[in-house]
């Protein structure tokens, strides 16, 4: 892959390829809460041609591909998930099992260092909330100490095995068939800490996947949550 200052006349080549490179771009930076600015200075291509990228009005080189990708703190192979179909609807939308894509990219974390594996079941990122699939592997609480806090809404849904499930104070088990919804902003976590595997469906609104997205949790390390504590662990 050449770096980010070396010049090739590799391109995306054909055009549904280059408006669906330039479609996951603006996508995923708005669900990191970039501006085109913001990832103009994480990435080193300017505001414009970033903007015409996005369009789909110019295909980028490698070394192109290659900067914004980095801005955006994913390996090139997001851009490029393997999507079968006949026409470019079904390509476009449908999702076959084997093509699910490994959210723990996008997360800066691997399976070993967050305790769980995530894979995205929507076709994108766009719209108003995106599907996925976690498997926790059996005492998935001996990995870390950690809690989340996001905007929005968060579903899930236990497909396999039990799941402790933290809401702030409460310690709730969920087992196969068990069902929750819940305010993002309320401080969560989830793990297992059965000897069988787990697996949960989950769907949150908005499309938000900041690159630091786990937080440790305070009441470990100071006492009970302050309300200006769960502020600032709420976005």
């Amino acid at each position: 892959m050449p770096g980010p200052n070396e010049s090739s006349s590799l391109r995306l080549t054909t055009e549904e390829s280059i408006e669906a490179f330039g479609a996951e771009v603006r996508e995923l930076r708005k669900a990191r809460q970039m501006t085109l600015a913001d990832l103009a200075g994480a990435s080193g291509v300017s505001v414009s041609h970033l903007s015409a990228i996005e369009r789909g009005s110019v295909s980028p080189t490698l070394g192109k591909i290659t900067q914004i990708a980095n801005g955006l703190g994913v390996p090139e192979e997001w851009f490029f998930s393997r999507r079968r179909g006949d026409g470019p609807l079904e390509r476009t939308y449908v999702v076959r099992r084997e093509n699910r894509r490994n959210l723990n990219l996008l997360y800066g974390e691997t399976a070993e260092v967050s305790g769980y594996t995530d894979a995205l079941l929507s076709s994108s990122l766009a719209g108003e909330f995106h599907m996925g699939i976690s498997d926790y592997p059996p005492h998935s609480e001996q990995v870390v100490d950690e809690i989340y806090a996001r905007e929005g809404e968060q579903h899930g849904l236990v497909l396999e095995g039990e799941l402790v499930l933290t809401l702030e104070s409460e310690i709730i088990t969920v087992r196969a068939g068990d069902s929750f919804s819940f305010p993002g902003n309320i401080l969560h976590s989830m793990r297992n800490k059965s000897d069988k595997p787990a697996r949960l469906i989950w769907v949150n609104s908005p499309v938000i996947i900041p690159k630091y997205a786990i937080h440790r949790a305070p009441e470990k390390q100071n006492g009970p949550l302050q309300p200006e504590e769960k502020k600032r662990f709420g976005t």
